[in-house]
């Protein structure tokens, strides 16, 4: 397909940047045609008898074509599924030519939506692997990682390709569809997680809620994520694959009275990824749209119906797409830390306490903070970071509760431990996420306990910056404090910090707060 007919078609497509190609057909043994412009169709039906009569055995059809730089974001490949079918497995490559340096050479993503249609946010979805994987199958009681086991009904089924970058020279691929036929099976009924766990009443609850397994491009089975996260500490996890929700089912008898698991979904964009914490299992909320689209409030608005948090995940983050570029309007919080601290964090943390100073300005409402591992595989280490969450119970509702609300602070591991607090002259008193309304003149103490961070600094940070900072002794535990007024602070929260190891900047954080506001009045 010439660039100029590509461009053309995918401005036909509109806003969501689709373009879908010719069929490919399974009525017969006869090879199917390839889709026009898109390439050739090749291979035969194999296997005694057709499927369409009840027989059993497999077919088999090839599909190549060559996308050019300009490709939409979502190339469909139609596959006309007929009667009988128990099982369909698709296999596809790329080409991947060497390209200058500094320029993008080729990835291309992939999925499947069956008979129910490609539409956005509809039911058709049946699964995503991305660029983890070469090959998948889903059948009725079984499926790949990432896909959703279910029945394989007659009908329009569309293989989904994400040329995700395209070199110069383009992207040529190959695509191998099967179709097995037989008898269906049973879709097992999914196991989902509890929605509580025994918890500790009101308590200070730490979790990692921004993980991946082998369900999407992760290395870990949930088994090794859950075993991990009890080493770590952790009292709950959200399980987050990108852009499918088959691991929702697959940590049955992984939970307990001491691990709380939720399920969720890493809605990875084009134009930056959420992490949606803690939705009803089994429901898929779509990706497939950029900021240009205006279609971002629709999707975080389905996250909410679905009982989730919407949380922007990595802002700042350096790989291609991972910047988030949809606002902060529709968010509930912000992942300010996303594993090992690193620049891209630092300059996350610092756009966000310029939302601090604007929330403290009247406008709008402020945007509490957390931190996740984004943990894939060995060596990324789930709860680096964890986020605790000062909750009623251990529970879904109440942990989001928690985090809407501000009352979180973050920590590199479990071993740190720390409270915060701002007083009155008149035992006035504000925690974590509260406000503390006094008269400006008023004086106020922060006080922040801290343990388990030998060798680092705690810092008082307020909308005119850091203000005061103490050495921690070697023990790594001491109570610092510090005096302000309201009309001096806005706001305060403080921060733990490694000794710096780039000079002129600052060390690695260790822990930091939410802060407590300052109102004036009188």
């Amino acid at each position: 397909m010439e660039r100029r007919e590509v461009l053309r078609l995918s401005a036909l497509a509109g806003a969501t940047g689709a373009l879908t190609l010719g069929r490919v057909g399974f009525a017969d043994a006869t090879p199917a045609a390839g889709a026009p412009g898109g390439g050739t169709g090749g291979g035969q039906g194999s296997g005694p008898g057709d499927g369409a009569n009840g027989g059993t055995g497999e077919q088999t059809r090839r599909v190549t074509g060559h996308l050019p730089i300009g490709a939409p974001d979502f190339v469909y490949l139609p596959v006309e599924v007929p009667p009988g079918v128990w099982e369909i497995a698709v296999s596809y490559s790329y080409d991947r030519p060497t390209v200058p340096e500094g320029t993008v050479g080729n990835a291309c993503d992939i999925g499947i939506f069956d008979e129910r249609g490609t539409d956005l946010g509809g039911a058709g979805f049946r699964g995503w692997s991305g660029g983890a994987r070469a090959e998948f199958f889903l059948r009725a009681d079984d499926a790949t990682p990432g896909y959703l086991p279910g029945p394989v009904n007659e009908g329009l089924w569309h293989i989904a390709l994400g040329p995700y970058t395209v070199a110069p020279q383009g992207l040529s691929y190959d695509v191998t569809i099967t179709l097995r036929y037989g008898p269906q099976g049973r879709t097992p009924r999914p196991v989902h997680p509890p929605e509580r766990a025994r918890g500790r009443g009101r308590a200070w609850y730490r979790g990692d809620s921004h993980l991946h397994s082998v369900h999407s491009d992760g290395r870990r089975t949930p088994a090794e994520i859950a075993a991990l996260a009890r080493a770590a500490g952790l009292d709950f996890l959200t399980t987050t694959e990108h852009n499918t929700t088959s691991a929702h089912r697959a940590w049955e008898g992984l939970w307990g009275d001491d691990l709380l698991i939720l399920t969720g979904e890493e809605i990875t964009t084009r134009n930056g990824h959420v992490v949606a914490m803690g939705t009803d299992p089994g429901v898929f909320i779509d990706w497939r749209y950029r900021a240009r689209d205006n279609a971002f409030g629709t999707y975080a608005r389905a996250i909410r119906r679905a009982g989730g948090l919407v949380i922007p995940a990595h802002p700042h983050a350096t790989c291609i797409g991972c910047n988030w570029k949809f606002g902060l309007d529709e968010a509930d919080a912000v992942e300010v830390w996303n594993g090992p601290y690193g620049p891209d964090d630092e300059v996350t943390l610092a756009e966000w306490d310029n939302t601090l100073v604007a929330h403290a300005r009247g406008r709008g409402d402020w945007l509490p903070a957390v931190g996740h591992s984004d943990a894939h595989r060995d060596p990324d280490v789930v709860g680096l970071p964890q986020t605790v969450v000062l909750a009623d119970d251990l529970s879904r509702r109440a942990l989001q509760d928690g985090i809407r609300a501000g009352r979180v602070w973050i920590a590199e591991s479990s071993k740190i431990d720390l409270s915060f607090s701002v007083t009155g002259e008149r035992g006035e008193h504000a925690g974590i996420g509260e406000r503390l309304a006094l008269p400006g003149a008023s004086g106020v103490t922060a006080r922040l306990k801290v343990s388990g961070a030998p060798g680092c600094t705690v810092s008082f940070v307020t909308d005119q910056g850091r203000l005061h900072s103490a050495a921690l002794p070697a023990s790594g535990a001491d109570t610092v404090t510090w005096q302000t007024t309201p009309d001096h602070a806005a706001y305060i929260r403080a921060e733990v910090r490694h000794p710096a190891t780039t000079p002129g900047l600052p060390g690695p954080m260790a822990a930091l707060t939410n802060p407590v506001f300052l109102d004036r009045r009188g």
